[in-house]
């Protein structure tokens, strides 16, 4: 197998920067579609996709599409895909699936017969009627909408959102992702102050650090396709190498997390040493109202608190009040922030030059950015 079709999926509102990353990577004939982004590639582009891209939640590797309106046609179209290509004769092969608008509606039944395809297919290479399962591990999604059924192998395994440093973790953590999406979404450069003074568990500090320093957000974690034998470790092994070769761990960074909570801020200080940027990133406990910054032409991303909860509303109606006039005291900064209050401009005491509508786990919110002026050029 030389080339494959690769599905990054992602959360809604995050399809775009996730395909300007994989054209970043140097892949072409990029598809958009909801919640995913489809390219082909050389084989190589799966330890590349999984250890670089920082706003894909999986990757998965489409070993099939077409239209089933029937079991039978399931069966046999499924049948007739090459499973033994891929999965060895131990492999241990778990199908998933759903269905959206589909007259194959029971998901359930369409695990059954996509399971009972894939083993006739094996059974008719590997010449033997059982398989143990006992091997490295290959998802099968069979996944239906409108009739048409994709089958694909997912090559991630855990999330793309697990780093691998976030140990520990407040009540209601930032995804890592959608972290990664809104620090990609400011205007962000590594020799600009960064500041997150709602930084919680760290993420959107250590998400920022990683990209000033250009490392890959999956170099400290595993994958699932690393056992599989027709990719094979020397390209997981060059993969990795590129990894370490593009880091840039010297480059200087002006990054400040803080948080009114000092659990929160010790959290945030264990899960960047887990990072690897103890050094790197300066966590302290402060209200809001008391940030100041001597250094011009900043960005401050924040995921402050919605108010959602009983009794909070007037207390963060307050807060985001005082986060404007300090604002307004940092008249070069630019402020980019994630609230679910459709209120925010009014209290902030400023129209946003752009909005963006984010999703927060299920929470629909809204990504207010208002733009400071753009920092001299350097000599």
């Amino acid at each position: 197998m030389n080339k494959v079709t690769l599905i990054a999926t992602t959360t809604m509102g995050l399809e775009a920067i996730a395909a300007r990353e994989v054209r970043q990577l140097g892949y072409e004939n990029v598809t958009v579609e909801n919640g995913r982004v489809l390219f082909e590639a050389a084989v190589e582009a799966i330890p590349r996709a999984n250890l670089w891209l920082r706003t894909a939640d999986r990757i998965k590797i489409r070993i099939g599409e077409f239209k089933a309106m029937t079991f039978d046609e399931l069966f046999e179209k499924t049948k007739a895909l090459p499973w033994a290509d891929l999965l060895p004769p131990h492999a241990e092969f778990p199908v998933i699936g759903r269905s959206v608008k589909s007259k194959l509606f029971s998901v359930s039944d369409c695990q059954a017969i996509v399971k009972k395809a894939v083993v006739e297919n094996l059974k008719k290479r590997y010449k033997r009627s059982w398989f143990d399962e006992n091997g490295p591990l290959y998802r099968i999604e069979v996944a239906l909408l409108k009739d048409v059924a994709t089958l694909t192998l997912d090559a991630s395994g855990t999330g793309l959102h697990k780093r691998g440093y976030r140990v520990l973790h407040n009540q209601a953590p930032l995804k890592e992702t959608l972290a990664a999406a809104m620090i990609q979404l400011t205007t962000w450069t590594k020799d600009r102050p960064f500041a997150d003074p709602f930084c919680g568990s760290g993420t959107l500090a250590i998400e920022a650090a990683m990209i000033g320093q250009n490392i890959a957000p999956g170099f400290n974690r595993d994958f699932v396709s690393e056992e599989w034998h027709w990719i094979g470790e020397e390209r997981w092994r060059q993969a990795r190498e590129e990894v370490e070769d593009l880091a840039n761990y010297d480059q200087p960074l002006d990054i400040i997390g803080s948080d009114i909570d000092h659990r929160a801020v010790e959290l945030a200080k264990g899960n960047a040493i887990e990072a690897g940027l103890g050094d790197v990133i300066h966590f302290k406990q402060m209200q809001m109202k008391d940030f100041r910054h001597k250094r011009p032409y900043g960005i401050l991303v924040g995921n402050p608190p919605y108010g959602e909860r009983l009794g909070e509303q007037k207390e963060v109606e307050h807060l985001y009040k005082e986060m404007g006039q300090v604002m307004a005291l940092h008249d070069t900064w630019s402020v980019y922030v994630l609230t679910s209050h459709e209120e925010f401009e009014q209290l902030y005491g400023k129209k946003a030059n752009k909005k963006r509508k984010l999703y927060n786990g299920n929470i629909k919110t809204d990504f207010y950015q208002f733009f400071g002026p753009r920092p001299p050029k350097q000599e």
